[in-house]
């Protein structure tokens, strides 16, 4: 069986470019976005609407509820599921997302890892409140730089995750993939990443920012507080929401909130990048994903792949 991934940072073109290639070689779209899984967080994570999907499924969206806290691990387990449905009926699963860590998951496996320490939990959210949550982001760059790129710095619940696991096995989290099985080891994977110059890269984000707005972001927020999310659930750690919540706090403005999003989105852009040159076997091309460009050479790398 055979599958592709289009991966890569933010804003680059990557839904596009996976949706040209589900649609010209007969496929589905199967998400790799750790945010997109949560019904009715739908603008900040800019979803494809069925309108424009043109007639691709897509998987993997809308599957859980945003109070639940849905994890890498289980996202390996439903993705390769439903990949593995697809292929077995002839069609193409094409992998699309820039969650860097589910993308692993699921392509290298995931390890056990040691059970939930709470004494040592509370010590960690502990220091949190004395020194703030930015301390456990610095104290995870030290001790293992890859979850450090891939947590956002106020994203208390996944640091305090990666650093019990250091500090109950003496060894990074990312460390343990050594010994891990990927759910889809008997796949052919092609790996498309999608790249762009920064100084192309940010009015793009700022665009995309704009129009979150003006879809009504805000609005989106304020409904599933009201309907009970709480303002910690995961669902809301992603960027956009996290800074959206804030600003319904009075912490900011929208005129300084948008531009932090922006901000953000560039940091994350950078830290997605640094990852997925890490992973083996990608091959980059130069963005936007929607471009006529992108799309050929996207293509033929597809033509060859499923033609050996």
């Amino acid at each position: 069986m055979r599958a592709v991934a289009v991966v890569g940072p933010t804003a680059t073109g990557k839904s596009a470019l996976a949706l040209a290639l589900a649609e010209h070689f007969g496929g589905v779209i199967v998400a790799c976005d750790s945010t997109a899984v949560y019904r009715g967080i739908d603008i900040g994570t800019d979803k494809v609407p069925l309108e424009e999907q043109r007639g691709v499924p897509h998987f993997m969206v809308d599957i859980a509820e945003p109070a639940e806290a849905y994890s890498a691990a289980r996202y390996a387990q439903d993705a390769s599921r439903i990949m593995r449905e697809h292929a077995s009926g002839g069609r193409l699963p094409v992998l699309a997302g820039g969650t860097g860590f589910y993308y692993r998951a699921l392509v290298r496996g995931l390890f056990p890892g040691p059970a939930r320490d709470e004494a040592l939990r509370s010590r960690l959210e502990r220091v949190a409140s004395r020194r703030g949550v930015e301390f456990l982001h610095r104290w995870l760059v030290r001790v293992d730089p890859d979850s450090g790129l891939r947590i956002q710095p106020r994203d208390l619940k996944r640091l305090v995750r990666a650093l019990e696991v250091y500090l109950l096995t003496g060894r990074p989290l990312t460390s343990h993939f050594e010994h891990t099985a990927s759910p889809i080891a008997d796949f052919k994977m092609l790996t498309i990443g999608v790249n762009m110059p920064r100084e192309a890269l940010w009015p793009r984000v700022a665009r995309r920012v704009d129009q979150q707005f003006a879809r009504g972001v805000v609005a989106e927020v304020r409904e599933r507080l009201a309907a009970g999310v709480p303002k910690n659930a995961h669902a809301f750690t992603g960027l956009v929401y996290r800074q959206v919540i804030e600003m319904l706090d009075g912490v900011r403005d929208e005129s300084a909130t948008r531009e932090l999003i922006v901000r953000e989105n560039m940091r994350y852009a950078r830290r997605q990048l640094i990852w997925f040159r890490k992973e083996p076997d990608v091959r980059w091309l130069d963005g936007p994903g929607e471009s006529p460009a992108a799309i050929g050479a996207a293509s033929a790398l597809v033509e060859a792949f499923l033609s050996h």
